[in-house]
């Protein structure tokens, strides 16, 4: 038992990512959608690929989401509008007519009518209006022209011409007519004035009965519109896919997706997108293990690059399942540009690229959604640089999000056979995309503190020379401070020109030293005097205190908490050379008994362009302060010598650097070494 649990610990990290690698797959293939994969690629617009396609079995012709759009719309337009009456304003109008005709009847223009009369005629029209319908002014423009309402009354229903109910503005035409031929014709504007007064709508419309009536309509819209019989052909190779045919195979893969996936088939399903998921993942993998082997080994970065792999594929899912028409608002781009940000352009890409593979399970359209994200993936490696800038950001999304509307307008055109029936639609959600790609951001910043990583973000305030670190190193170790600067600025011009990550080996070039706080007098940059520590010393002590200022870095780095990324600049700047003067010094004294793993750094080398190019940058500047009389000439053969050396160690084997890139490096530190020793024209006194 214990000799198995020793087992489990020596190989926690090997199982860490095992467990890891089952999770991250599991969980996608629960994020699939509950369907079969249709094995017909259906592309509208171009020619059939494959042989003739003969119907499998029985099923119907559905409609599309256009015919059932319009039948709906017809509904909503065309509908019967429901009304109901209230009957009990007409008794309490009447009331309140009952009550004003007297002051009327006492009017001198009334005098000498029969009053009785006089109530009656005013009663006849009272009736006549609410026998009608009084309309709410309100519910006025709900009604159209000349078209049948149904007003309920209670329990009953009339179906009535909405032109036939009064409304306020037909009241006093209607009295005008009333009036014409009357014998109290001269009483029309007192009586017009008390029915304007009165009068009280008693017809109101019936939202939610109406609504009802509409959405029983709607439910009962049959989503198809023909049928298709056992092993009749559907399309011949080389037809165009369009019009009925585009219907009828679409009909086809909903049918055989909802037949395929059946309780029978389910688990076999199941088994075939783990596969598929797992074979992607474990590309991932063996990638990072051959070309990214220090992310492979680091736990807490695999498990960063997964959990992104993850965010983005719940995204789209929850998108697809509930929004399906904004799906290319999901900002998927945000992926490459954090993984940049905290990694490097190529495994950005790659993991941007598998990514979108596992989407085309999830999405319609997949193909077209597949090219979009691709192309958008390689646009946003290419264009989004130097993130502590956030103007590049903002014109990177504004290149990105044109190619998005270029690349949907391609599709539209070749689907569609011209550029009439393009969506508007889809240039908003492109730009919502582009400004949700801002969040990446907000991301790299909640990232660094979560997974103790490093972004150009938090580079830029590494660099700055005010940091308490370098105050500190300036203080302690006034001339490693300036010797640490000046190979910032070698490093970060020969990164410049091979296309390194600058902000990120100016940093560690800054830091790369800071072991040397330690015993900043053991080092000669701090030598103010003509005294030697070293002199007191024996060779192989003096050594090790050279070699632990690298131990000693390290130490101070973790204890301020500075990142892992630029921890490796520390570790690896003298890689596994040999601190070379005292040697030779210890074999002086004891000839053929020195072992020269005694003076040589632990190492490891380095292995990125930016650690090797500190490497050469420091080397090449410490030695530079060694020559007495500086020329061009001499400092030519120097920086020959030191990284040619360097070459000849394999110092830079891992670096992943190649020979150009360090010719060119070499003329960096040449140009920028002979600029510092430049000697000024001596002026008269």
């Amino acid at each position: 038992m214990k000799d198995f649990l020793n087992k489990i610990y020596q190989n926690h990290a090997l199982i860490y990512k095992v467990v890891l690698f089952i999770i991250t797959t599991i969980t996608i293939v629960y994020l699939f959608p509950k369907g079969g994969q249709f094995k017909y690629n259906i592309q509208k617009g171009k020619p059939w690929q494959y042989e003739n396609l003969y119907a499998p079995f029985d099923f119907a012709i559905l409609k599309s989401d256009s015919d059932l759009k319009k039948e709906t719309q017809e509904i909503e337009e065309n509908s019967r509008l429901f009304f109901t009456e209230d009957e009990d304003v007409f008794t309490k109008v009447k009331d309140k007519y009952l009550n004003q005709i007297a002051i009327i009847s006492e009017d001198s223009a009334a005098i000498g009518l029969n009053k009785s009369r006089l109530r009656s005629f005013g009663l006849k029209y009272l009736n006549q209006v609410y026998k009608t319908g009084f309309l709410n002014k309100s519910d006025n423009n709900k009604t159209k022209k000349n078209t049948l309402i149904t007003v309920r009354i209670g329990n009953e229903a009339k179906d009535i011409l909405s032109d036939n109910l009064f409304t306020t503005e037909l009241l006093v035409p209607s009295l005008q007519q009333y009036f014409k031929n009357s014998k109290y014709k001269h009483l029309e504007s007192n009586f017009t004035t008390l029915f304007f007064e009165i009068l009280e709508p008693n017809i109101f419309y019936d939202e939610e009965l109406t609504r009802k009536i509409i959405d029983e309509e709607i439910k009962n819209i049959t989503i198809t519109k023909g049928l298709v019989s056992e092993n009749e052909r559907i399309i011949s190779k080389g037809d165009v896919v369009e019009g009925k045919k585009f219907e009828i195979l679409i009909s086809l893969q909903s049918e055989y997706n909802s037949q395929l996936w059946s309780k029978s088939n389910y688990n076999w399903i199941v088994f075939g997108y783990t596969i598929l998921v797992a074979l992607v993942l474990l590309m991932l993998m063996l990638f990072l293990h051959k070309y990214r082997i220090e992310i492979f080994e680091n736990n807490t970065k695999l498990t960063f690059i997964f959990f992104n792999i993850l965010l983005i594929i719940l995204l789209v899912t929850v998108v697809q399942k509930y929004w399906l028409s904004y799906i290319y608002v999901v900002p998927i781009i945000i992926l490459p540009i954090v993984i940049k940000a905290f990694f490097d352009a190529r495994l950005g890409l790659f993991t941007h690229v598998i990514t979108v593979l596992i989407l085309g399970f999830i999405v319609p359209n997949s193909f077209e959604f597949m090219f979009l994200q691709i192309i958008a993936g390689i646009v946003t490696i290419l264009t989004v640089s130097e993130l502590h800038r956030r103007a590049n950001l903002f014109f990177s999304i504004i290149k990105i999000t044109s190619v998005y509307i270029l690349a949907y307008l391609a599709f539209s055109i070749i689907q569609e056979g011209n550029a009439q029936n393009l969506k508007g639609a889809y240039f908003v959600m492109f730009a919502l995309n582009g400004v949700l790609s801002f969040l990446s951001l907000f991301l790299i910043l909640i990232y660094e503190k979560t997974f103790n990583l490093v972004s150009d973000v938090s580079l830029l305030e590494l660099s700055n020379t005010n940091s308490k670190l370098l105050r500190e190193l300036n203080e302690k170790a006034p001339g490693t401070f300036q010797h640490s600067m000046q190979v910032a600025n070698l490093a970060e011009a020969s990164a410049n020109e091979i296309g390194a990550n600058a902000m990120l080996v100016r940093t560690g070039a800054l830091y790369h030293d800071i072991g040397k706080m330690s015993n900043p007098m053991y080092f000669t940059e701090n030598q103010t005097t003509s005294v030697n520590p070293h002199n007191e010393l024996p060779p192989n002590d003096s050594a090790n205190i050279i070699i632990n200022h690298v131990l000693h870095g390290i130490e101070i780095a973790k204890k301020n908490g500075l990142p892992d990324r630029i921890i490796d600049f520390i570790r690896t700047h003298h890689g596994t050379s040999t601190v070379y003067y005292f040697y030779k010094k210890q074999e002086e004294l004891t000839p053929g008994q020195v072992n020269v793993k005694n003076f040589t750094y632990p190492g490891p080398i380095p292995f990125s362009k930016e650690t090797a190019i500190l490497m050469m940058c420091d080397a090449c500047e410490a030695a530079s302060k060694s020559i007495k009389d500086p020329t061009a000439i001499k400092i030519d053969d120097l920086v020959e010598k030191i990284i040619s050396g360097q070459m000849s160690n394999g110092q830079f084997m891992n670096a992943d650097i190649t020979f150009k890139e360090i010719q060119t490096i070499k003329k960096v530190i040449k140009k920028k070494l002979n600029n510092i020793y430049h000697l000024r024209v001596e002026y008269p006194e």
